[in-house]
């Protein structure tokens, strides 16, 4: 009896080691299929469901990069490829040197880890951000950047898909303000080459590498137009950049990392220059000419033209200029602005100078009535030949000695011989000179008939005789004309009329010339 309840008590104990060993087995198969869930039924998954199990911490590690190896078994470095669509260009900001660019940023890589093909499902996991926070990301970054954001109104514009294969595609909508350094030296007939510039933050190029997408890497909106600028043509690179201990472009990290960029040729519209800066600024250099026609003694409406037309020209050329920044080099547009101002300041030049002439009170005599000739007499005005003659007398005698050489010379000229005269002032052969007081000087010269002695004549008038001849028969051999301060002023008007405008069409010539094809 006691035998049989042994054997009984002891099945009961077997049974139920049996059963809870059962149960302890299944709790940890439970327990092991929520730690890693299977994927294999991955067709009959929801696409939460599915990426859930993809990105589970017992098959993919957010932090890691991709992981691809070569045919000898190192370790390759991801590859990211980049595209971008430009939505539009705003126009260029010249005072901050910088340009606004609203676009669409594609990135894509092959991720091993993420590939569901072989569980038969073919189509793709598309979700928005939240789909791309549990996935690993290329940290990208724009090297000119000076401000960014992801563009969205109540959720970021960021859409992200998972292939089949493992290819993912990150898209995302953005605005970047850039840095563009730009060259004012042709201004407002300038281009400009602003670049945009894209950097691997994290990885150098052993790790990951960055590269355009092979078939159309730029792509520009048709309907996206410029107001001040064409855009010419665009071209892009891929290049490798080196940080160090002095270059910390890329933080605390040395390496070279891996580089994309694409520059834009921009040109400035002229058409608003040209017809709000150009042509009045023409047109109010040839108004300042008008006061050549004036005469010189209208002070008020010359002076009033003139600086109306200066200060007219300085507030049409620094509304102009306002908004570019100040360089240090010289710009063709302020080349222009100092050519104009010449010619305005010129003219007032001008006025000033046939102005003083006008108010002159003695006539000017020339030699010829050239150019040459009258503007050296209008610089550096001469004496009168008479005035010349008559201060060479007083320099030369007194008064008080002309009354006494005159009435020895008075004798001589009647016949009578005076010794004491003889002796000291006639000379054989030569002539001889008798003046009167300088406001009566009269006095005549004549030629013995022997030919011994030379008497030569000084009248007031400052003219002289040789041998009896007349003044009038000297004056054939040396003719002056005498020409009033008004005259004088009157014909530098005149020649100022033609020869301004022909020196500014000469300037117009030399400018536009060096504008359009240098």
């Amino acid at each position: 009896m006691r035998n049989i309840y042994f054997h009984v008590v002891t099945k009961v104990l077997l049974l139920s080691f049996i059963f809870t060993a059962t149960q302890l087995s299944a709790a940890t198969s439970q327990e092991l299929e929520e730690d890693c869930p299977p994927i294999s039924n991955a067709t009959n998954l929801q696409q939460t469901q599915l990426i859930q199990r993809l990105t589970h911490v017992c098959r993919y590690d957010r932090l890691e990069r991709p992981i691809e190896y070569g045919q000898n078994g190192e370790r390759l470095p991801v590859t990211v490829r980049a595209r971008i669509y430009v939505y539009f260009l705003q126009n260029l900001n010249s005072d901050l040197l910088q340009f606004k660019m609203h676009a669409l940023l594609q990135l894509s890589f092959n991720d091993s880890r993420l590939a569901y093909k072989e569980l038969k499902r073919h189509d793709n996991i598309i979700g928005q951000k939240h789909l791309s926070e549990r996935l690993w990301l290329p940290h990208i970054f724009f090297a000119n950047e000076r401000d960014s954001s992801i563009l969205g109104t109540d959720e970021k514009d960021v859409l992200t898909s998972i292939s089949p294969e493992g290819r993912v595609v990150i898209s995302q909508r953005l605005q970047a303000t850039l840095y563009c350094y730009m060259n004012f030296k042709k201004f407002p007939f300038d281009e400009q080459f602003c670049s945009t510039v894209l950097e691997s933050w994290m990885y150098n190029k052993t790790e990951m590498v960055l590269k355009w997408e092979m078939y159309s890497p730029i792509s520009f909106d048709p309907e996206m137009h410029l107001t001040e600028y064409n855009m010419q043509s665009f071209w892009y690179n891929e290049t490798i950049v080196n940080s160090d201990g002095i270059n910390l472009r890329h933080g605390s990290f040395v390496g070279n990392y891996s580089s994309l960029s694409f520059t834009v040729h921009l040109t400035r519209e002229t058409g608003f220059y040209l017809l709000d800066y150009f042509l009045p600024s023409m047109m109010i250099v040839a108004i300042s000419w008008v006061s050549f026609w004036l005469q010189a003694d209208q002070s008020p409406p010359r002076i009033m033209l003139g600086t109306s037309t200066m200060l007219s020209f300085i507030t049409l050329s620094s509304s102009q200029t306002k908004a570019l920044p100040k360089v240090s080099y010289i710009k063709v547009s302020e080349i222009w602005f100092l050519g104009c101002t010449f010619f305005i300041f010129g003219s007032m030049v001008e006025f000033a100078f046939v102005n003083t002439i006008w108010r002159r009170k003695e006539n000017v005599e020339l030699k010829k009535v050239n150019s040459k000739y009258i503007v050296k007499a209008s610089l550096t005005p001469r004496p009168t030949r008479r005035d010349m003659n008559k201060n060479n007398l007083s320099r030369t005698r007194s008064c008080s000695s002309l009354d006494n050489i005159t009435s020895s010379t008075e004798s001589v000229l009647k016949g009578h011989s005076n010794p004491g005269f003889n002796n000291y002032l006639t000379v054989h052969n030569l002539p001889i000179i008798t003046t009167e007081c300088a406001d009566t000087a009269s006095v005549t010269s004549e030629r013995h008939s022997n030919g011994t002695d030379h008497v030569v004549n000084i009248d007031k008038d400052g003219g002289y005789d040789v041998n009896g001849k007349d003044k009038e028969e000297m004056a054939d051999h040396t003719t002056f004309t005498t020409m009033t301060p008004q005259e004088i002023a009157m014909w530098i008007d005149r020649r100022s009329r033609f020869l301004f405008p022909v020196m500014f069409l000469a300037f117009n010539a030399l400018y536009w010339t060096f504008v359009y094809c240098f």
